[in-house]
């Protein structure tokens, strides 16, 4: 038997109780926006699956610090951001980046494409790969302002920068993936 749809609140405190219905049914509402938090960081679905998971465990062990000051989903998407960053930094001092896993590929569906969404989506699919190959503290920082939507005093609080750097970081950032954009649609 399922958890009914209750609100939010009424199933943060029953997971609070160690309601694991209530745990599955708040899992089923978040995880597919938090793995792809994750995913847009890692950038590797296992890794995505694994921080994921890892938050999720977090959260519920943690449930006693959130205090309602912000949504449960922005809490809990907090946790995954930083999970993410941690996971992907840690990975970076394990091993070199495979820049080959960054190629860009040419949509081969995009000329019988003639509806504006499919072009739409095509083009932010190749934003989404350009991203990619930006550097690290780049592809981290458009991610978390264009992707995830938080301002640059949020950005530079969640990477530990100052305002200041935070937006010279993104100007730069964008200024390098418009400049990757027009040299791989040429």
């Amino acid at each position: 038997m399922s958890q009914p749809n209750g609100n939010t609140d009424a199933l943060i405190q029953q997971c609070r109780q160690g309601d694991p219905r209530a745990q599955m049914e708040v899992y089923k509402r978040y995880y597919k926006a938090m793995y792809n938090t994750a995913l847009r960081i890692v950038k590797h679905t296992a890794e995505a699956e694994d921080v994921m998971q890892e938050s999720f465990l977090n959260a519920f062990t943690k449930l006693h610090t959130f205090k309602g000051e912000v949504t449960f989903g922005a809490w809990l998407k907090r946790i995954v951001i930083n999970n993410s960053i941690y996971h992907y930094k840690r990975l970076q001092k394990q091993a070199a980046v495979d820049w080959e896993d960054v190629k860009h590929k040419v949509e081969d569906n995009e000329e019988y494409s003639d509806d504006l969404s499919g072009i739409t989506e095509l083009k932010a699919q190749k934003v989404m790969e350009t991203m990619k190959g930006l550097k690290e503290n780049y592809r981290i920082s458009l991610t978390l302002h264009l992707v995830e939507g938080y301002d640059y005093e949020e950005v530079s609080e969640i990477l530990g920068i100052s305002y200041a750097n935070c937006r010279t970081t993104i100007s730069r950032a964008k200024e390098s993936l418009r400049k990757k954009l027009v040299t791989h649609t040429l």
